[in-house]
C-alpha cells in the first residue's frame, strides 16, 4: 500500500512530465464568509512552494499566546479562543478537518476570474476524528503547539499546486510527479463545444494523474490509463488532495467504507466525517454553517437535478463579496476557481449556484 509521509508522497514507479507555469500569490487581509476570524496581519510566509508572485507586507507570525477553549453546537465543535476572544482554531465533532487562524494569504486565477480570495484560515487535517474533550488529551497538545507553528502546505496550498492555470511540477524521491498542473480528463470527441461540461471526459482518478497503480485496503489493484496521465475529475481531484497529499483513506467504490469513495454522489452520501447540508433535492439559503475547506456538491447533469455529480472545495468569501469554491472542472479542464461556463459560485443564480445541494467537513 502506498502511503505519504511528512506531506510528501513515497510512490514506486517513476513517470514523468514536465508542466511549466505559476499561480497566484499572498497579498492583503480579507475575511472569509461565515467564519469570524480575527485577522493578525498581512503579507506572506510563502515557503509552501504555490504562490510564484507573493506581494504581501508587514509580520507572518501566527497568533501565540494564552488561549481557552469554548464549546458551540450546530454543529457540535470545540472553538480555541485567543485571549482577546479571538478564533484561534475550529475543530468540528466527528471530523478531521480542523481550520487555524494564521498568516494571511490570497488565491486568485487571471486566466478565468478577476475575483480573488483572501485569508487567513489554514485547513488541517487531525490525526483522529474530533471528539468533545480532545483538547485535554496528550496527542492533541502536542498537535496543536506544532501546528500552531506549521508552515508547511495546507489543504488550500496542495490543492493549488494542481491548477490548471499553472503549477510547477513537484516530483518525489522515486521520480513521480506527485504535483504540478493537473487537466481534467482527455478530450471527449462527441462533444464539440469547449465550454461544455462534457468536453473533457471524466473518469480520471489520482492514480491516474500519478501514472502509478494502486492497491486499495480491499485488495483491488487499479492501473492508469497512459491517455489520463496528468488529469483528476472532479471527485479525483479531491482524493488527490485528500487522500494522496493529506492522509484521509480512500476505497474504490461508490458504497459506505473507511474514507472516500470514489464518484462525488458518494462522498457526499457516505464519506467520512460530519454531513452540515445534507441533499434535499433544493437550493440551500443558509450558508453559515459553511467553513474554508469544506466539501460542496452539486447537482449539474440537466435532466436529473437531484443527482449530485460535482464537488469541489468551499474557499471563503471572494473579494465581491461571494461565497466561492475550487474545483476540477471541464471547462477551464482542470482545478479552478474561475467563472469559465459557470462562476464557481454558491450563491446567486448562475449555473453553480443553482446546482448547489449539499456540504459536508471531511
Amino acid at each position: 500500500m502506498h502511503s505519504t509521509h511528512g506531506g510528501r508522497p513515497r510512490q514506486n514507479g517513476p513517470t514523468r512530465r514536465t508542466v511549466l507555469g505559476t499561480i497566484a500569490g499572498v497579498a492583503a487581509a480579507g475575511a472569509v464568509g461565515g467564519y469570524a476570524w480575527e485577522h493578525r496581519g498581512h503579507g506572506s510566509d510563502d515557503r509552501t512552494g504555490t504562490a510564484a508572485d507573493s506581494t504581501g507586507t508587514g509580520p507572518s507570525a501566527r497568533p501565540t499566546g494564552a488561549h481557552s477553549f469554548e464549546r458551540l453546537s450546530a454543529p457540535g465543535r470545540t472553538v480555541a479562543r485567543t485571549a482577546d476572544g479571538g478564533t484561534l482554531a475550529t475543530f468540528t465533532d466527528g471530523a478531521r478537518t480542523a481550520v487555524l487562524a494564521g498568516p494571511t494569504r490570497s488565491f486568485s486565477e487571471p486566466r478565468t476570474t478577476t475575483a480573488k480570495v483572501t485569508t487567513d484560515a489554514w485547513v488541517r487535517v487531525l490525526p483522529h476524528e474530533w471528539q468533545r474533550g480532545m483538547e485535554k488529551s496528550a496527542w492533541f497538545k502536542g498537535w496543536f503547539a506544532k501546528a500552531l507553528g506549521d508552515s508547511s502546505p495546507d489543504v488550500f496550498a496542495v490543492a493549488f499546486q494542481y491548477s490548471s492555470a499553472g503549477a510547477p511540477d513537484k516530483h518525489n524521491a522515486a521520480g513521480v510527479r506527485y504535483a504540478g498542473t493537473a487537466h481534467f480528463g482527455p478530450r471527449n470527441a462527441g462533444v464539440k463545444n469547449p465550454l461544455d461540461f462534457a468536453y473533457y471526459d471524466e473518469k480520471s482518478d489520482f492514480y491516474d494523474y500519478l501514472g502509478i497503480p494502486w492497491t486499495f485496503p480491499d485488495g483491488t489493484r487499479m492501473q492508469p490509463e497512459k491517455e489520463r496521465y496528468g488529469d483528476v475529475d472532479c471527485s479525483g481531484f479531491q482524493r488527490l488532495v485528500w487522500g494522496y497529499r493529506m492522509g484521509i483513506p480512500l476505497h474504490n467504490t461508490n458504497t459506505r467504507g473507511s474514507g472516500l469513495p470514489r464518484r462525488a454522489f458518494a462522498i457526499a452520501a457516505y464519506g467520512p466525517g460530519r454531513l452540515l447540508i445534507p441533499s434535499t433535492g433544493e437550493l440551500p439559503t443558509d450558508l453559515s454553517i459553511l467553513q474554508p475547506g469544506d466539501l460542496v456538491f452539486f447537482a449539474i447533469i440537466k435532466d436529473q437535478p437531484n443527482l449530485i455529480d460535482h464537488v469541489g472545495i468551499y474557499m471563503g468569501i471572494d473579494d465581491q463579496g461571494r461565497h466561492r469554491f475550487y474545483s476540477s472542472r471541464s471547462a477551464a479542464n482542470g482545478p479552478t476557481m474561475g467563472d469559465l461556463s459557470g462562476h464557481a459560485l454558491l450563491d446567486g443564480t448562475d449555473f453553480y449556484a443553482r446546482g448547489f445541494r449539499a456540504a459536508r467537513r471531511l
